[in-house]
């Protein structure tokens, strides 16, 4: 399907269709070229940038853009989405979706899609090489070493085996660490606010409280969900056992670094790997402060947990797939915000995409009205999720503005899209 009629409920007619060619795309934050690359190879335009953009930078960009592509970096708000009048979908090139959003998006039909398993390897393979750097004090030694200073000794330096791991969010990335960590001898406690399987021999923990008083290394992987702002504080370091190790490789907002240096440098904590922050430089080269900077035991990454080559290019190919099939036939698969359809391709064939109100009776009407004008249906699909609903009609013939007119008249219109 090649061809698209947009309209939304504020339209005062149909907009000219648009082809695979006039589609405009705007891809942020240095996106794997593979996506872009996969995009073009549509017919779309796609415009790359290496760099985050601000509020303000976006919504003088975000007109005219059809399909926008972000990385954790950019947010998009409720005033972006307001600017962002030709906007059918949002794709973000990562995990987290906590910089969209969503109930703006939703609220004016943009899907928004992300890559929920793409980078967790990378992510995994990271906490494990810092947990070890940590237990062995690599940082330290690679220090001295640079400084000309020659401190082999085994003060201070332990395996990993036979050691507590306690893993905060038991999601994609916190399961596959529990496996892995188990496999490395490590003695694996968990805790979600879910009720999650455990896997293996690991030890799922009622409370957090008690997952922090058995673990010797104590490793987050939360969601950037409001909820989860300040997780970590003062009380929650002072529970964890003298000498042990802390990570948090999933959101700045979710640790006060301010108190874990207090537990750093009074040696409560024996040392930390952070690879995000509260704040966090929008482009390469940009200067970057933290309250831990300066401490030798002391990991900071910056932000490179799923940047790895093999992470970045899965990611690019599947958030562009899951684009590209949005915006040429309406299907919704592993879309965050929409009703999920999965939909047979059908090129023959020409489909009306409608977003509404999840009301009774919506259905119903849009059949009626297609009835009226003797439009012929030849498959039809629904889905709703919360107060959205999601419906596609594959038909016959394009339908002209007669009928698009009164579907987008509808009180529960959101938006209405023809594919052909």
């Amino acid at each position: 399907m090649t061809m698209m009629t947009t309209m939304t409920q504020n339209a005062q007619r149909p907009t000219a269709p648009i082809g695979d060619a006039d589609l405009k795309i705007l891809l942020l934050e240095n996106i794997h070229a593979d996506g872009a690359d996969f995009l073009r190879s549509k017919g779309y335009q796609v415009e790359a940038l290496n760099g985050a953009l601000g509020e303000d930078e976006l919504i003088a960009k975000i007109k005219g853009i059809h399909v926008l592509g972000i990385r954790s970096g950019t947010h998009v708000t409720d005033k972006v989405f307001e600017a962002a009048t030709d906007l059918l979908a949002v794709g973000a090139f990562c995990i987290g979706t906590n910089q969209i959003d969503l109930g703006a998006a939703t609220r004016r039909g943009i899907a928004v899609f992300n890559a929920p398993f793409s980078n967790t390897r990378s992510v995994v393979e990271l906490a494990i090489a810092e947990i070890i750097s940590l237990a062995r004090r690599l940082a330290e030694k690679n220090a001295d070493m640079h400084a000309g200073i020659w401190n082999k000794s085994a003060a201070g330096s332990h395996e990993i085996r036979g050691r507590s791991l306690g893993i905060v969010g038991y999601g994609n990335i916190g399961s596959q660490l529990s496996v892995i960590g188990e496999a490395l001898g490590l003695k694996v406690f968990f805790y979600d606010t879910d009720d999650k399987l455990a896997l293996g021999n690991a030890t799922r923990c009622s409370t957090l409280e008690s997952l922090l008083t058995v673990s010797d290394i104590v490793t987050l992987h939360v969601d950037g969900r409001p909820g989860n702002a300040g997780l970590f504080g003062d009380n929650e370091l002072k529970l964890m056992k003298p000498r042990s190790l802390f990570l948090n490789l999933s959101r700045g907002i979710a640790v006060d670094t301010v108190a874990l240096r207090k537990h750093i440098e009074s040696g409560h904590i024996a040392g930390a790997a952070i690879d995000v922050f509260p704040i966090e430089p929008k482009r390469q080269g940009e200067p970057f402060e933290s309250d831990l900077r300066g401490l030798s035991n002391v990991i900071l990454t910056p932000h490179v947990g799923g940047s790895t080559e093999e992470a970045q290019e899965d990611i690019g190919r599947f958030v562009a797939s899951k684009l590209h099939n949005y915006a040429s036939s309406g299907g919704t698969s592993l879309s965050v915000n929409m009703p999920e359809l999965n939909l047979p391709a059908d090129s023959t064939r020409h489909r009306l995409v409608h977003v509404h109100l999840n009301a009774p009776g919506v259905l119903a009407t849009i059949n009626g009205i297609l009835g009226e004008h003797k439009v012929n249906i030849d498959a039809q699909f629904l889905s709703t999720r919360g107060e959205i609903g999601y419906v596609i009609t594959d038909i016959t013939v394009p339908v002209g503005d007669e009928v698009l007119k009164a579907l987008v008249a509808l009180p529960e219109t959101v938006r209405l899209r023809q594919l052909s």
